[in-house]
């Protein structure tokens, strides 16, 4: 049973209600309340929001018990494979505008632009995601290559893209500061 239909018969029960009255009570189709309950349908919309005014419960705390499926080992490799394809593009397209030996002003700029706007926008769809959750997930590509660079072309000669990849990795931490969101919604 999920966590919604959970709470909606605990809530029922101690009301001491029962699944006719809730129906009365909130306007709904019994059917509606068995389905509910019986996990067969999970309430949306209008219905959701008259079973809660009928069980006075809040509808923000009922819609955030709402569980995310947990991700099979498929799951988990497909999205592992995207994120290291993503930071691998995003390393690549960095490097390629600050490191390259005709790189000029203009596409050093772009360079540090992108490093700021592509982890905003991350940040602005992964909102209730912490900071460090945020910059190990999307930001642990940006760890490897700095140290890579460091190591194989010498410090300073990627400092230029050292501090697009710290303007990255601190956008990606600080996403919700700069979004002025919580990070547990």
């Amino acid at each position: 049973m999920n966590e919604i239909a959970k709470k909606i018969v605990e809530s029922r029960k101690l009301k001491g209600l029962s699944q006719e009255e809730l129906a009365e009570l909130s306007k709904v189709n019994l059917r509606t309340i068995q389905r509910i309950e019986n996990n067969e349908n999970e309430p949306r919309g209008k219905t959701l929001i008259l079973v809660c005014d009928a069980l006075e419960l809040n509808l923000e705390e009922l819609q955030s018990l709402q569980i995310t499926p947990k991700l099979g080992i498929k799951d988990l490799l497909i999205n592992g494979l995207f994120l290291f394809i993503l930071n691998i593009l995003l390393n690549c397209v960095i490097g390629f505008l600050v490191l390259d030996s005709e790189s000029n002003l203009n596409s050093k700029l772009g360079g540090f632009l992108l490093s700021f706007f592509i982890p905003f926008y991350i940040c602005y769809n992964t909102k209730k995601t912490s900071g460090m959750n945020r910059m190990l997930k999307y930001g642990g590509g940006y760890i490897v290559y700095l140290f890579m660079c460091f190591v194989l072309i010498g410090i300073p000669k990627s400092l230029i893209l050292g501090s697009c990849l710290m303007l990255s990795l601190a956008t990606l931490y600080y996403g919700n500061f700069f979004l002025n969101t919580k990070q547990n919604q």
